[in-house]
């Protein structure tokens, strides 16, 4: 690769490594507003248990959301890498994430299906 194609990349690449990193937290700080917000309100409304499920999916949600955000960060980044160590450490937390995603998004939809079998038990 040429050094001005590498260097138009790296000089384009830090921004929007930043930039997308940014919307990742922005997601993460929204979806812990909205958690706590919902768990007082629970807390003093006495929410049912699917009152409180259905909070933790909608936190869940966003988590996974910001998750996938900060990969796609991570992907950029890897490719700008000059080093080894930084791509081990990147693929690293990249497959941590990955796994957190997974299992967080099998969460989501494990609660999802016993809403849907509340709703139509309750029919």
């Amino acid at each position: 690769m040429s050094e001005t194609l590498k260097g138009w990349l790296i000089t384009i690449s830090e921004p929007t490594i930043v930039i997308i990193d940014a919307i990742a937290f922005l997601l993460i700080v929204v979806g812990v507003a909205y958690l706590i917000v919902g768990a007082l309100r629970a807390q003093l409304s006495g929410a049912s248990n699917q009152e409180k499920r259905a909070l933790w999916l909608g936190f869940a949600k966003v988590l996974v959301a910001a998750l996938s955000v900060q990969l796609a960060a991570d992907i950029i980044e890897s490719a700008i890498s000059t080093s080894w160590e930084a791509i081990g450490r990147l693929g690293a937390i990249a497959v941590i994430r990955t796994f957190l995603d997974y299992f967080l998004g099998r969460d989501v939809e494990e609660i999802r299906e016993r809403q849907k079998e509340s709703r139509e038990h309750a029919r």
